[in-house]
Order: C-alpha cells, then sequence, then structure tokens
C-alpha cells in the first residue's frame, strides 16, 4: 500500500494514499503539501521506513505481531467473521 507524508504550518500526517487516507488528510489545514510517499506491505514496514526518512531512529511496535502482518492478511487476522 501506498502511504504519504503531508507537511502542513502545524506539524505533519503519515497516512495512507487514496480513499484510506481521506479522513487524515481532510483534517490538514489549507497549504500542506505531500512531501514523500512510501510503498509498504505492513504498518510496521511502513513505519519503519517513516523512521528512516525522518532519521528518528529504529521503529519499535507495541504489537509487532500484528504489525508486522501485511496488509492483506491483517483484515483477516483481526476480522475473520467479516469475510464474504
Amino acid at each position: 500500500m501506498i502511504h504519504e507524508l503531508w507537511i502542513e504550518s502545524s506539524g505533519q500526517t503519515f497516512c495512507l494514499a487514496g480513499p484510506n487516507g481521506d479522513a487524515a488528510r481532510a483534517l490538514l489545514k489549507p497549504g500542506g503539501s505531500r512531501v514523500w510517499t512510501v510503498d509498504a506491505d505492513s504498518h510496521f514496514e511502513a513505519m519503519t521506513k517513516y523512521y528512516q526518512y525522518m532519521d528518528w531512529g529504529v521503529y519499535k511496535s507495541d504489537f509487532p505481531e500484528i504489525d508486522m502482518l501485511s496488509y492483506s492478511l491483517r483484515d483477516d487476522v483481526l476480522h475473520p467473521n467479516d469475510q464474504q
């Protein structure tokens, strides 16, 4: 999945691209700009790349067993009864 980093006067937002990130981008103030995009297969991979880009050191997750699941598997594990 593609993720985007947006910078605005009051800070930054790192969110999913496309419709899955619409709610996060709706909170951006006018004048915000997308400064970076990255493709990642999991939340953990996205955050690891984000931390590297920001030069913040090593990303550590409180829930690695969930965050390391690929996005395609994550919904199946977290919501097994939602399968159609």
